[in-house]
């Protein structure tokens, strides 16, 4: 099976050319920063992510073009594809690239207050709002998640 998931935020505007032909489409390229998990090393100029090149094809790349944008957090589907090409040095050079399946937005609008300027090298995780002092219908926090009230993790399914 060959399926990835990837959550990231753009690291620049989606690039999008359109196919020639009696029904032109959509394809999409972009590169989505994706937070890789801290080692052991206590090295400060070790990368802390990995930039992976995306395509997308059809919708969703004229999806892309209309909503995406450098900064946006998004939550990718799909599958790995590799390649190659020989350049004009005579060079093999060898791609590898996720076509999108699908793609869903990762935070609110609202959210992301900063204007898409990101540190894509720091580890830090959004504020989150506090539970409500209530046992009423939990708030959304600020990333879009619902928070869960004090006392009801005994009546959770997944522990």
């Amino acid at each position: 099976m060959n399926k990835v998931i990837l959550c990231g935020r753009l690291t620049r505007d989606p690039e999008v050319r359109y196919s020639q032909g009696a029904e032109p489409m959509a394809i999409a390229r972009y590169t989505l920063a994706v937070d890789r998990r801290r080692t052991r090393s206590n090295d400060p100029n070790e990368q802390t992510a990995d930039f992976i090149s995306i395509v997308a094809f059809g919708k969703a790349g004229e999806f892309a073009e209309k909503y995406l944008k450098k900064g946006t957090k998004m939550l990718i589907t799909g599958r790995i594809q590799t390649g190659s090409y020989t350049n004009k040095d005579g060079v093999k050079v060898y791609t590898t690239e996720v076509v999108v399946e699908d793609q869903e937005f990762a935070e609110s609008k609202n959210s992301s207050s900063n204007g898409g300027n990101f540190d894509y090298g720091a580890n830090s995780a959004p504020a989150q709002a506090s539970a409500p002092a209530s046992n009423s219908t939990p708030a959304a926090a600020g990333d879009g998640f619902m928070n869960i009230p004090d006392g009801i993790e005994e009546e959770l399914p997944f522990n």
